[in-house]
């Protein structure tokens, strides 16, 4: 028992995943492929990534929508969790970057299931609202600052019931460090107040990776 979060150095950090992580090989060669590139830090950990998949099947999960795909890390790994005939769209604004995404979900098989539209996110979460769509989980990793109406919309576009995940809300700790006043650690303060205070969702953050929210539908 303990009555609070364990600190985590890096000799347990390594233990954590000796003893736990179960990342498939192609997921770990774009993991490496992304660290060496630029920009590489701004990927989730295969922790998470993990933890991410576990959610999907708990939930139960055939829709996922993403804000912000990156080199598609965090798609991939839900494609593979989520069932054979699931829809996953994910928004990202840049060719480069997703790209590499491409590449990885066609070696893996699942590029079919993976809608990736290249557009401000804002105007793709409204055009998916004009069409009455729905979903089981939305994930969210994207510009910061945007953050607040990524939120709104997603209590829109997930069915009650559903997950929303904001990702990097303990941003590096800046979200408690009072001299920290630039605009992106502004807005994940923001986030992470409206939510404690939100009663249209459950829940909780972990501290995982640079922490991610869950907030359930109520």
């Amino acid at each position: 028992m303990s009555p609070r979060t364990i600190g985590m150095s890096d000799s347990l950090y390594d233990y954590v995943l000796k003893v736990s992580l179960r990342e498939p090989e192609i997921l770990a060669r774009l993991r490496a492929e992304t660290t060496a590139g630029p920009g590489g830090a701004m990927q989730i950990s295969p922790e998470q990534g993990q933890f991410m998949q576990l959610l999907a099947e708990l939930t139960g999960a055939r829709s996922y929508l993403e804000v912000g795909t990156f080199t598609g890390y965090s798609a991939l790994a839900m494609a593979l969790a989520l069932p054979a005939d699931a829809e996953l769209v994910c928004c990202d604004v840049s060719e480069d970057y997703t790209n590499m995404a491409r590449r990885f979900w066609d070696e893996a098989g699942v590029a079919d299931r993976i809608n990736l539209r290249i557009a401000p996110a804002l105007e793709t979460l409204e055009a998916l609202q004009g069409d009455g769509r729905q979903f089981d989980l939305m994930f969210v990793d994207a510009d910061k600052e945007n953050y607040g109406a990524y939120y709104e919309a997603g209590l829109k576009l997930v069915r009650p019931g559903g997950l929303l995940m904001f990702d990097n809300v303990l941003w590096g700790g800046s979200v408690a460090d009072p001299d920290k006043q630039d605009a992106d650690t502004l807005a994940i303060r923001a986030l992470n107040t409206a939510l404690q205070g939100d009663p249209r969702v459950s829940l909780s953050l972990v501290p995982i990776g640079d922490g991610l929210t869950l907030a359930r539908r109520r």
